[in-house]
């Protein structure tokens, strides 16, 4: 009943009040230094816009500003500390952006409710994955980083630029498994080439919700400022604490936002 009220009392809210300003900027933070560290921030924002009264499609397409901002900053700070394999990088970006524009005209449209679900399985496979076999999330594998991207290597990343396009939440954590299980590299690494490629692609599936007029700018760029200032604090943490870190952090953010996709908090409030 509080969570009721306290939804009902940020949708009357003005988003241009000092305490809701505050409010998005500290909610922008948190998502770019969880989006840079590993994945799936964006949640934060994306429940926040729309509990501030965004309907569901805005707020897929508002959550695009900050992003750009986000990954722009800690590309930048990747390529700084030489951490960013920023050819291969922009190889394996191609197929993303390609299926971002189509992934993102679908998400304007589509209802995500079974999708969440089955996106939901899928992240919990993947921590046992992360568990099993923590030695290829630390350390990387030479020869496969090496070598030229792999027909393999572009479908899978069309798909997740597909997917990156229609609901964005989660992208970053798909995106590090085939650049760590499948490309070689370990966490560090694929955390620069990650946001490198977030980056390129991000601009193609707003320039889609913006066609199709469902970004509310204001909201987006007040959350973009914590953003700025999330990825460059998220860079910063990946680089100095290394991939063990980052491991730790990933399985974390993992296990909330399933029981988030899941519904499990409501479910244990209903059994209450």
């Amino acid at each position: 009943m509080l969570l009721n009220i306290s939804i009902d009392l940020l949708k009357d809210a003005n988003i241009y009040s000092p305490g809701i300003i505050a409010l998005l900027i500290l909610a922008g933070f948190i998502v770019g230094v969880i989006n840079t560290i590993a994945g799936s921030g964006t949640v934060i924002t994306y429940s926040l816009f729309m509990m501030l009264g965004l309907p569901v499609n805005f707020a897929n397409g508002t959550i695009r500003l900050g992003v750009i901002m986000q990954t722009l900053t800690s590309t930048l700070n990747f390529k700084k500390h030489n951490a960013l394999d920023w050819k291969k990088g922009f190889k394996l970006a191609i197929p993303v952006v390609i299926g971002s524009i189509v992934g993102a005209q679908i998400a304007v449209e589509i209802n995500e409710a079974v999708f969440e679900k089955i996106l939901a399985g899928v992240l919990l496979i993947m921590l046992f994955f992360i568990f099993h076999r923590p030695e290829k999330w630390l350390k990387g594998q030479v020869q496969k980083i090496q070598s030229k991207p792999t027909i393999i290597q572009l479908l899978l990343f069309f798909i997740i630029g597909l997917y990156g396009g229609f609901i964005h939440i989660g992208v970053g954590i798909f995106m590090l498994s085939v650049l760590v299980l499948n490309a070689g590299y370990d966490l560090v690494k694929a955390n620069a080439i990650k946001v490198m490629t977030v980056f390129l692609y991000s601009p193609f599936a707003l320039a889609v919700f913006i066609m199709n007029d469902q970004v509310h700018y204001g909201m987006g760029s007040i959350a973009a400022i914590g953003n700025i200032f999330g990825g460059y604090v998220g860079s910063k943490m990946a680089i100095s604490r290394g991939s063990n870190f980052v491991r730790w952090v990933l399985m974390v953010v993992i296990i909330i936002f399933s029981a988030y996709l899941l519904n499990i908090p409501e479910l244990i409030n209903d059994i209450k």
